[in-house]
């Protein structure tokens, strides 16, 4: 089947059905970056991907990885480090530098570049994208950002400056997701960082069902408000 060119003058994206098996999850390409396609597009179970030099393109892989809060994987030299450290956890306070931070830190960040930025921030102003942010004293150290929808959370990116910064900023995330009632996380492909981390393989039929159940169930306002998580 060809690969299907998104139109400029609509934000509707093709049955994820129709996505490829080789490259796994490939389902359109063009269209836009505007807050309104890409809401469109996580409502669908679609992410954004590609390199500087590609045109826009949309993936929904099959199968699909995914993280249950609960079952989050922390070793025992892990959970010693985050009993013992001093770095501070918060949610939803510099987003702006989280998602720079991203672009910058991690090789396979460079695909953030500035329009992606723009937009994510643009659903961040909506209260739609989120962050969680590590901090030594006023030194941002570590973070994520993804997107919400209602008690499912899509990851998006992951950064470190520190050892252990990113899983910290995992750990005490999942904790107050879990004590606001979400139920899952999107790792969108599983690799060996986050296979480490708990996170699992599923059917796209099977997220699909989740997703389409979980963004009927939104979170308490309070989750997302700006504070400190620890």
């Amino acid at each position: 089947m060809p690969l299907i060119q998104l139109s400029p003058d609509s934000t509707d994206f093709p049955p994820v059905d129709y996505a490829l098996e080789d490259p796994n999850g490939l389902l359109a390409l063009g269209g836009d970056l505007s807050p309104e396609r890409l809401l469109n597009a996580y409502q669908n179970g679609i992410f954004p991907w590609f390199s500087p030099d590609d045109p826009i393109l949309w993936w929904s892989p099959n199968p699909r990885a995914i993280l249950v809060p609960e079952q989050l994987h922390v070793s025992r030299s892990m959970m010693k480090f985050i009993n013992r450290t001093s770095l501070k956890v918060t949610i939803n306070t510099a987003f702006h530098q989280v998602i720079e931070a991203c672009a910058n830190e991690r090789g396979e960040g460079t695909w953030i570049d500035p329009s992606i930025q723009h937009s994510y921030i643009q659903l961040y102003l909506q209260g739609i994208a989120h962050s969680v942010e590590v901090w030594d004293q006023q030194k941002l150290v570590g973070g994520l950002y993804g997107v919400e929808q209602g008690s499912l959370f899509c990851g998006e990116s992951m950064f470190s400056r520190q050892t252990n910064a990113s899983k910290l900023a995992l750990y005490v995330f999942c904790q107050h997701f879990i004590r606001y009632g979400g139920k899952l996380i999107d790792c969108q492909i599983l690799n060996s960082h986050t296979e480490s981390l708990g996170a699992t393989e599923i059917p796209r039929s099977d997220y699909l069902q989740f997703l389409y159940k979980l963004r009927q169930q939104p979170l308490s306002p309070a989750c997302w408000v700006p504070q400190y998580l620890r």
